[in-house]
C-alpha cells in the first residue's frame, strides 16, 4: 500500500473508533465501548483516491478493510477479459474477509474513500478472544451470502426495466439507512458500472434510465436520480 493510501501508517487514537459515524452499522457495533481502545490499535487509517485499488483478485489476502467513507466498486475479472461486478460497499461494509489465502475478487474506490485497515492475521488473533465480535461478523457473512443469492435471480430471471428498478430501490434505501431519506439519491458509479452489475449493456442501462425518466417514473438529476413514483419503482422491482 502506498504512502498516499496510508497516512503514514498511523495508529489510530482511541477517540476515532468512539466518535466514528458508521461504527454502529459495522461490525464493530458488537464491541462494548470500553473495547474500542485495544481494537483501536489493531487499526490503520486508508484513504483511496477514486479508481484506487483497495486490493485485488488473486492477491495475497493480508488485510481486510472496514469502510467508513465513500462507495467501493467489488468485481471479478473473467478467464476471457471481461468484468462482472459483484457490488457496491457503503461506509459501515466490511471488505477483505477470505477464507482462501488470496482475494477472490477486486476492490477499487468509486469516489473519494476512507477504511479501517487490519492486518489479517491480527485480527483473527482478536477475533479469537471475542466471541461476540465473531458472531456479529457470522451474522454479517449470512447477510452478504443472502444478497448474493438474491443477485443470481436478479440477473437471471428479469428483464431490463425490472433489473434497473431493483437495483434502484436496493440503492435508494442502503442510502437511507446510511443517511437518512434524501430527495436525491447520489449514484456515484458509473452507468457502465451499473451495466456490469446487471448484466446489460451501457445502451440498455441508458435507455431504460430515459424510459422510466419520460413516464415519470423517476427523474435523472447531476449525480442521481430523484424517484418519482415510488409505487411504480417498488412494484417493477418486486417483479
Amino acid at each position: 500500500m502506498s504512502p498516499a493510501q496510508l497516512n503514514g501508517s498511523c495508529r489510530l487514537g482511541k477517540e476515532v473508533c468512539i466518535d466514528c459515524k458508521v461504527r454502529f452499522m459495522s461490525i464493530c457495533s458488537a464491541l462494548e465501548a470500553h473495547e474500542l481502545p485495544e481494537f483501536d490499535v489493531l487499526i490503520q487509517r486508508a484513504n483511496f483516491a477514486p479508481r484506487a485499488a483497495l486490493f485485488a483478485q488473486d492477491q495475497p489476502a493480508d488485510a481486510v478493510y472496514n469502510l467508513t467513507e465513500g462507495v467501493v466498486r467489488l468485481y471479478k475479472l473473467l478467464p476471457d477479459g471481461r468484468r462482472q461486478i459483484i457490488g457496491f460497499a457503503l461506509p459501515g461494509d466490511f471488505l477483505g474477509l477470505a477464507m482462501a489465502e488470496r482475494y477472490g475478487f477486486s476492490a477499487d474506490a468509486v469516489d473519494t474513500v476512507s477504511a479501517c485497515r487490519l492486518a489479517r492475521e491480527e485480527f483473527a488473533h482478536y477475533l479469537d478472544a471475542k466471541p461476540h465480535l465473531l458472531r456479529r461478523l457470522h451474522e454479517y457473512t449470512t447477510h452478504e451470502l443472502s444478497l448474493a443469492q438474491d443477485q443470481m435471480v436478479l440477473l437471471g430471471r428479469r428483464n431490463a426495466e425490472e433489473k434497473v428498478a431493483t437495483f434502484l430501490v436496493n440503492w435508494r434505501d442502503r442510502w437511507a439507512r446510511l443517511t437518512g431519506k434524501a430527495v436525491t439519491v447520489p449514484l456515484p458509479m458509473s452507468r457502465q458500472d451499473i451495466a456490469d452489475f446487471l448484466g446489460l449493456t451501457i445502451e440498455t442501462v441508458s435507455r431504460t434510465f430515459s424510459r422510466l425518466g419520460k413516464d415519470k417514473t423517476i427523474l435523472i438529476v447531476p449525480d442521481g436520480i430523484r424517484v418519482l413514483d415510488p409505487q411504480r419503482m417498488e412494484r417493477l422491482a418486486a417483479a
